[in-house]
């Protein structure tokens, strides 16, 4: 009797040392170093910001959740390098952000691990990745993404700038050279009939690349644009506002990351009047979005900008979805996960998002704003901030699901 008793308690034992296996793991693959980890870090900043508030609800299946850091160095090869490292460490869920290059990557790695891991799926989060052959051709069960695309943007900003009768009858369209910049060139001229203007020049350049934006201000000032919108990010933004401030442009800019640190810094009084198109500002819903904000800085030290409100979002949505999911052999079941967030519904301090399944992309709130001196919330420690001036629901800012995306799903 004796020895059976103690077959049964080894049993119980070896079953509840299964059930208490590795914790979740989740996987940030981001630029963290070299010109563009500006951007990464503020990434990292808002991952991590998730990372602690589930761990402070006592992590998943028992134990923390561990976010496992691999830089990437800004490109393709070197995220593909990063991708093998964190899943030979046992990831479950790798996040990134920055380029849509990185992002084209990335989910290619993650497609064609999972073909032939069959039951060792790992899951792509693109927290920043805008271009559109994401959710288009390159869309796959085991991608999704939180953040808004190009199609998005620009119909918001365009139907901003045009209620608030400062569009003009004359655009200059300047982008990065690449997938994200051409989907915003592309944008641009399709808005044009319902944004009533007229796109008088187009600039594709390459990325980070440029030094001297100088011959570029000036061919937008010989264009005499009324107004130019731009998909540029990190420095090819920073740089350009720079120039057009030391060229004196006149023209207004309409932008979809102008509220990156130290872009107002360097346009100074250019950058009066300009309009951004985000996913998240300070002010944009009274006091939803304001006690986000605080609490942000409270934990982070600054109020959240530029990709850190998108980023917070989506992997609330993401931590939301991790609380209904039951562990499997004491690991995370990547297509339950998988399949209950391709449903999921949150709602954000600006208002309800849901996730799309028909192509995994999320339908969040969207703000616009002017850069203005009566802004609450001040950037780079000048006088001028930005001040929403249209809050967009999720269904008015959504873009229709794209003919190229083939969804399929494991059985």
């Amino acid at each position: 009797m004796s020895r059976v008793r103690n077959t049964v308690l080894a049993s119980a034992v070896a079953v509840g040392a299964s059930a208490q296996a590795a914790p979740l793991k989740i996987g940030l693959v981001e630029t963290l170093s070299g010109s563009q980890a500006s951007t990464g870090l503020m990434f990292k900043t808002a991952t991590r910001y998730v990372i602690d508030q589930i761990n402070a609800a006592g992590g998943w299946n028992g134990e923390p959740v561990q976010l496992v850091e691999y830089d990437n160095q800004g490109g393709p090869a070197g995220a593909s390098d990063k991708v093998k490292a964190a899943l030979a460490d046992g990831v479950q869920l790798i996040v990134q952000g920055s380029s849509s290059a990185v992002s084209g990557q990335i989910t290619e790695d993650v497609r064609k691990y999972n073909l032939r891991n069959p039951g060792k799926e790992v899951v792509f989060l693109n927290v920043g990745g805008e271009a559109l052959e994401l959710t288009g051709d390159k869309c796959h069960f085991y991608h999704f993404r939180f953040n808004p695309n190009a199609q998005v943007r620009v119909k918001a900003l365009v139907s901003a700038m045009k209620q608030d009768k400062v569009q003009g009858g004359k655009v200059y369209s300047i982008n990065q050279n690449y997938s994200w910049g051409q989907d915003m060139q592309a944008a641009i001229l399709a808005n044009a009939g319902a944004g009533g203007y007229q796109v008088v020049g187009e600039t594709l350049h390459d990325v980070n690349k440029i030094q001297d934006f100088a011959p570029y201000v000036n061919k937008i000032a010989e264009s005499k644009a009324d107004t130019v919108i731009t998909g540029n990010w990190s420095n090819d933004l920073l740089l350009l506002m720079k120039a057009s401030k030391a060229g004196g442009l006149r023209a207004r800019f309409g932008t979809t990351f102008l509220d990156q640190p130290g872009n107002i810094a360097n346009a100074g009084e250019v950058a009066l009047g300009a309009y951004v198109v985000h996913a998240f500002n300070s002010d944009a819903n009274g006091k939803e979005s304001e006690q986000f904000a605080e609490d942000y800085k409270s934990k982070t030290g600054h109020y959240p900008v530029y990709v850190e409100g998108q980023t917070v979002f989506g992997l609330q949505v993401v931590a939301s979805v991790l609380k209904g999911v039951k562990a499997q052999n004491g690991k995370l079941n990547t297509n339950t996960f998988a399949k209950a967030l391709e449903t999921a519904k949150f709602k954000t301090p600006l208002g309800e998002s849901e996730m799309r399944a028909a192509d995994h992309q999320l339908l969040l709130p969207i703000a616009v704003s002017e850069v203005r001196k009566d802004a609450r919330y001040k950037a780079d420690n000048t006088d001028m901030g930005f001040k929403t001036v249209r809050l967009f629901t999720a269904q008015e800012a959504a873009a229709p699901v794209q003919a190229s995306c083939k969804m399929q799903r494991p059985n």
